[in-house]
């Protein structure tokens, strides 16, 4: 038997990267799953390669823009749809686009961050509760990030967002304690994805580092394992969340830094 065995779970950005990681992990012990993401080429031909490695009808994926009501929401009704229930949700949508240091930063830049990484968070969560409180149970794992735990320079909206998640979490887990429901973060230092060499060019620029690689030994310095994390490791840490080993932890988030987060 799986951890997971007669479970079902939505999952935001769950097409690439950590999401992937964490669907995988999931379908491997047992769980439904529904994914999202922006590109349907890549996520019908994600889910083509989970199906073929053994998950069968049990994975579902439905387009969607993690900046878009409708689509955050509809990852998460669609689960309902698909599958009947919603037992957990894992709230993996966010990221950088172009962003400045505070002086500098635009109106528009900021709603970019803060809507991208915070609200839609919000609007997912509301979503899954909609299911999760009448059936009295069901595991919400909000993707933070190390920067939810300290400031880095050039990336204020992101930060923010960030912070702002892990807030919104430690509220939410008291809100739903009672009802059965646990609400928990995991904070991921640098992990090496395709999104990294997306992105990693303009981070390194704006915090005046030559290059992506430059970029990594700068995101590491103060980990105590002195190397990125793995997508593995992340999907563990969310498994154990959503398995029933993790149904005393509410409200508090995990480290998944290598030692880096100050506290």
């Amino acid at each position: 038997m799986g951890l997971l065995d007669g479970q079902v779970a939505a999952i935001t950005f769950g097409t690439r990267s950590i999401g992937r990681g964490v669907a995988e992990a999931f379908l491997a012990e047992g769980a439904s799953v529904v994914v999202n993401g922006r590109s349907a080429d890549k996520g019908k031909a994600a889910v083509a390669e989970m199906v073929a490695s053994g998950a069968g009808d049990r994975v579902h994926f439905i387009q969607g823009d993690a900046a878009s009501q409708d689509d955050v929401e509809g990852v998460i009704n669609g689960a309902v749809e698909r599958f009947g229930r919603l037992d957990i949700a894992v709230l993996n949508q966010g990221g950088l686009k172009d962003t400045a240091p505070v002086a500098s930063m635009t109106n528009e830049e900021w709603d970019f961050e803060l809507n991208l990484n915070l609200t839609s968070v919000f609007w997912s969560m509301r979503a899954a509760l909609q299911h999760m409180i009448p059936q009295e149970s069901g595991r919400i794992i909000n993707m933070s990030s190390l920067e939810g735990k300290r400031g880095t320079p050039g990336l204020p909206g992101y930060v923010a967002a960030k912070h702002g998640m892990i807030g919104l979490t430690k509220a939410c887990a008291h809100e739903v304690g009672t009802k059965g429901i646990t609400v928990n973060a995991i904070c991921p230092g640098l992990v090496i994805t395709d999104l990294l060499y997306e992105t990693g060019a303009h981070t390194a620029e704006v915090l005046g580092l030559p290059d992506i690689d430059a970029l990594t030994v700068e995101l590491v310095k103060d980990s105590a394992i002195r190397r990125p994390v793995t997508v593995e490791e992340v999907a563990a840490a969310a498994l154990f969340l959503a398995s029933p080993g993790g149904a005393g932890v509410t409200g508090t988030t995990i480290n998944l830094d290598g030692g880096s987060s100050p506290y």
